[in-house]
């Protein structure tokens, strides 16, 4: 259910950006370049914005800005393919961020439906089954059509900066976890 308007205004006066952006930087995330075919070409977005939906049916979700070029086309594709991007992939994030520092020619490969970044931590191809307007942004829910995944290290975000996994910090102890 949407907020009606002057209660949206009054919870985005109460809450800071600064702070928001702060607060929220502290949720260690893994980055994804969310990809789109459209006309046959390949359109990629570096987003941290996403996450597992539903284990039945299989279904995951991207929230897009509604002023971002990637929100258009997801509308025209009907399908999304996301890259969870490995630490080696950095120069791509920043790549499809707009915010390259030096040349980067991405290498795309299929996955059902749609391309996906190669040599990604994981990926995924799913076909969009429903959205929902959440603020500035659009969520857009995928049904997943085919997955993969590869062994590589995986690239993180934290604090407004990238980050790694500390191999040797992990906490062993506690034993493999499933929030399913």
């Amino acid at each position: 259910m949407a907020l009606p308007e002057s209660e949206m205004r009054r919870a985005v006066n109460a809450v800071p950006a600064a702070l928001f952006r702060k607060v929220m930087s502290r949720f260690a995330t893994g980055v994804t370049v969310v990809t789109a075919d459209v006309d046959g070409e390949v359109f990629g977005m570096t987003a941290n914005a996403f996450m597992a939906g539903s284990l039945t049916p299989p279904l995951c979700v991207v929230s897009i800005a509604r002023g971002a070029k990637m929100h258009a086309r997801l509308a025209d594709s009907q399908k999304f393919g996301v890259s969870f991007l490995s630490e080696q992939q950095a120069p791509l994030a920043q790549h499809f961020a707009g915010r390259a520092f030096a040349p980067v020619e991405p290498v795309f490969r299929r996955l059902g439906e749609v391309s996906v970044i190669a040599g990604s931590v994981g990926v995924v191809a799913a076909d969009i089954v429903s959205t929902s307007e959440c603020g500035d942004h659009t969520i857009f829910v995928g049904h997943i059509a085919q997955l993969a995944v590869e062994e590589h290290a995986p690239l993180l975000f934290y604090g407004g900066r990238y980050a790694a996994l500390d191999r040797e910090q992990r906490l062993e102890q506690l034993g493999p976890q499933s929030f399913w």
